[in-house]
């Protein structure tokens, strides 16, 4: 009879002691210092994001889990009745930037921390230092504005051309985290604007300025200090090809606020759109001007989607689009070109040029008069705006058809609906508040779809005659009828 014993490890004791030394020490791991891909092993392009010599080598421990059982202990703080906790640290303190603290539910929290990204030259740093002004003039704290991609000189010929110089608004050129949060001991601020976060690093973390890992160490260490000491906080962050913020997603959750600087380099019009918010609404939408004098706030920016003609002109018809809870009046201009041979350009601004291609096979299909299958469209908004919402369809089939037809509509009628494949009028939301901001600025008729109307949802202007049209040829009759008036 044998007896079966366990096989001894492979160079006795000694052997042993070296395998358990190996499990403990650490082993060489690659990760992707753009986008935080680990590949099994070093590669020269990451696979995920195609960057090349962005895969850097670093060590991870072996096990993680030890097995042992976590025990509990008194924690620094005891947990409390929420009615005896006060909310008077959550408030939130007007920026004096009227837009901005429209996005951010009525200004900035002690201690929130707010990730603004926007693509370059946009405007981002002219904002936050008009911003930084305005705390210091009218928060009783200081403000403090750590450049890291410009040097103190550059900043100050900005605020002078801008006349942001107060006392209490102090300037730093940093690229070190231990040296920001070196100025943040000696000035005591109550903002802190950051441009950019991408531009800081800390020698404590392994990885370029900028990397994921970098960009992950710095922010988590800010928002450590800025919820501590009570500091707003506002970071700057670049962003990708695709407009999305640039750097790893975890970085939008770490901060409290994001918001998107939007904005064409060709038109004045600047648009801070929230895209989280924890202290107010996510969909809110800010408007500002851009000027030689820096950048202003727009209470009514509805003035500059629009274009006033001395006599109507074919091609154009207004609708009213949502930005965010935002209602705002908004030309679509349409241009029919000459019949041409093979395919003919459909050219958009500022529109969908999909939604487009469907209001044309629309107009083609359910109307007798229009032919538009061989000649060149090119539509348009105007202002510099981008209205993508299917509630401009009514709109745009209407200044397609007055540009085919060369027939004018009348300038004082607004047009809200979405148009489906078969020719019907949808409806679409907040139709009270389109219809408010457009009786505001002086329109008479409104078409809408069926259910919209006064009678229907119980609330309409009263100096403004809305008719409620079930299809594409409806709107085109009621329309012509109103120009005719």
């Amino acid at each position: 009879m044998t007896t079966s014993r366990s096989t001894p490890p492979r160079g006795g004791p000694a052997g042993a002691a070296r395998a358990r030394s190996a499990a403990r020490e650490p082993r060489p791991a690659y990760q992707c210092d753009a986008c935080g891909h680990q590949p099994p092993k070093w590669v020269g392009r990451c696979p995920e994001c195609g960057e090349w010599g962005a895969v850097v080598e670093s060590t991870v421990t072996g096990p993680t889990v030890s097995g042992r059982v976590v025990s509990s202990r008194m924690p620094a703080e005891p947990a409390r009745p929420i009615a005896t906790i006060s909310a008077a640290p959550a408030r939130a303190r007007p920026t004096g930037v009227s837009e901005l603290d429209r996005v951010l539910g009525g200004g900035l929290v002690p201690g929130a921390v707010v990730l603004l990204a926007g693509e370059p030259g946009v405007g981002k740093s002219t904002l936050l230092l008009d911003v930084a002004q305005q705390w210091a003039v009218n928060a009783g704290s200081p403000s403090l504005v750590v450049s890291g991609e410009e040097s103190v000189s550059q900043v100050r010929l900005r605020a002078e051309r801008m006349g942001t110089l107060h006392e209490q608004l102090y300037l730093a050129a940093e690229s070190d985290l231990a040296s920001v949060l070196g100025h943040l001991d000696a000035v005591k601020p109550g903002l802190l604007v950051l441009d950019s976060v991408q531009t800081i690093s800390t020698t404590g973390t392994e990885g370029v300025p900028g990397g994921v890992t970098q960009v992950r160490a710095v922010t988590a260490a800010l928002v450590s200090v800025a919820k501590e000491r009570g500091i707003a906080t506002v970071l700057v962050g670049h962003v990708t090809k695709d407009g999305q913020v640039a750097g790893p997603r975890v970085l939008e959750h770490l901060v409290d606020v994001v918001l998107h600087f939007e904005g064409d380099k060709h038109s004045s019009l600047r648009l801070v759109r929230g895209v989280k918010n924890r202290f107010g609404a996510a969909d809110e939408v800010g408007c500002f001007e851009m000027h030689e004098g820096g950048i202003s706030s727009l209470a009514d920016p509805s003035g500059l989607f629009l274009t006033r003609y001395a006599e109507p002109v074919p091609g154009t018809c207004v609708t009213v689009a949502m930005e965010g809870r935002r209602a705002l009046v908004t030309e679509v201009q349409a241009l029919i070109g000459a019949t041409v041979a093979g395919s003919p350009r459909r050219t958009v601004s500022g529109l969908d040029s999909a939604r487009l291609a469907m209001v044309l096979a629309v107009l083609q299909r359910r109307t007798e008069r229009l032919t538009l299958h061989d000649r060149e469209v090119f539509a348009a908004t105007v202002g510099g705006i981008r209205v993508v919402e299917p509630a401009a369809d009514l709109a745009v089939a209407l200044a397609v058809a007055s540009g085919g037809l060369n027939l004018a509509i009348a300038p004082h009628l607004v047009a809200i609906g979405e148009v489906g494949l078969t020719g019907e009028v949808r409806r679409v939301g907040a139709v009270p508040r389109r219809l408010a901001e457009a009786a505001r600025l002086g329109f008479k008729v409104a078409l809408v779809p069926p259910g919209c109307g006064p009678a229907n949802t119980g609330a309409g202007p009263e100096q403004m005659r809305v008719t409620e049209v079930t299809d594409v040829r409806s709107a085109l009759h009621h329309a012509a009828r109103a120009s005719a008036e």
